[in-house]
């Protein structure tokens, strides 16, 4: 099998330097971006061979800056995955500035919409190609406070459908994955009561690793999945079902 190209947004920490150390494991070559200059300054330093640019993914000017040099140093792409977003505010709706409503979907949506705009040119002129949009279980049902990120998990499964439709006949697909309680520094922060809670929710009784997430996109990634495309694999251990 050839080389797979691929690049990773938010990848220097969590479920993202796990995706990325999954697939250049299996020899890829990959670029990934991130906001977090600490984390980025870690992340090279394990992983000299992966390469990894400094980029707000908020801002249309710098992924645009990042995929010029992305696909330069890649020379294409064959797989894009979007996974970065951010916790947003937690709050009554009523409560909630208008502002930071904004940074959330900038982030876990707008981000999304950014890369792909500029992957599918690239993968419909070689007729192939794989988006992975990582979603949430959040974006499966109602999450009371926490209004600004669930509507854009929503958002990012209505985003990949639509896509799927779009791109197939090009031989690209489309796919979504939705975490659920995926053990990082952000849920990782929470009080021990708060996480039994939360376990006692999961059939499967037990918290997700990064390396679960990396797993499933791996497969979707995969040719074993290539007549895959408009779905939302959920990792969460059952707890939607």
């Amino acid at each position: 099998m050839p080389q797979q190209r691929v690049m990773i947004t938010a990848a220097a920490a969590g479920i993202g330097r796990s995706i990325a150390r999954a697939f250049a494991s299996e020899g890829a070559k990959v670029h990934i971006c991130d906001v977090n200059e600490v984390a980025l300054d870690a992340f090279r330093g394990d992983n000299p061979d992966i390469a990894a640019t400094h980029v707000n993914v908020a801002s249309e000017g710098e992924i645009e800056a990042w995929f010029d040099d992305a696909l330069d140093d890649l020379n294409g792409l064959d797989v894009l995955i979007n996974n970065a977003g951010i916790k947003g505010p937690t709050a009554a709706i009523d409560d909630i500035d208008f502002a930071d409503w904004r940074d959330c979907l900038a982030v876990c949506l707008d981000s999304h919409f950014l890369c792909a705009r500029r992957a599918a040119p690239v993968m419909k002129a070689q007729g192939s190609g794989v988006i992975i949009n990582i979603s949430s279980t959040a974006g499966l049902y109602g999450f009371g406070n926490r209004t600004p990120y669930a509507a854009a998990k929503w958002a990012v499964i209505g985003l990949t459908k639509s896509l799927a439709r779009e791109v197939a006949s090009r031989n690209i697909t489309v796919n979504a994955i939705a975490p659920g309680f995926i053990i990082t520094d952000m849920t990782g922060a929470l009080s021990e009561e708060v996480q039994k809670t939360i376990i006692g929710r999961i059939p499967l009784a037990r918290v997700g690793e990064p390396l679960d997430v990396a797993n499933a996109v791996a497969f979707l990634a995969s040719a074993e999945a290539s007549y895959i495309t408009g779905q939302t694999l959920c990792v969460d251990g059952g707890m939607v079902m």
